[in-house]
C-alpha cells in the first residue's frame, strides 16, 4: 500500500512513538491574524490514530 504523502508530511513521530500533528493554515495569509492567534497555530498538537489509520498513513513507523 502506498503512503499518503500529503498527509504524512504533516505528522512527526517522536522517539517514544507519539504522533505530533502540524496545524494547517500557518504558511501564508496571516497578516490579519492577531499575534496570539499566529503563535497558537505554530504550536503542534498530540494526535491519536487507530492502528488501521497508522498503517495507511505511516506504514514504516
Amino acid at each position: 500500500m502506498k503512503t499518503n504523502k500529503s498527509y504524512s508530511k504533516r505528522l512527526k513521530i517522536t522517539k517514544k512513538g507519539k504522533i505530533i500533528a502540524r496545524k494547517p493554515g500557518i504558511d501564508h495569509y496571516n497578516a490579519k491574524e492577531s499575534r496570539v492567534g499566529q503563535l497558537d497555530r505554530k504550536r503542534s498538537t498530540h494526535f491519536n490514530l487507530s492502528k488501521k489509520a497508522k498503517a495507511r498513513f505511516l506504514p514504516y513507523s
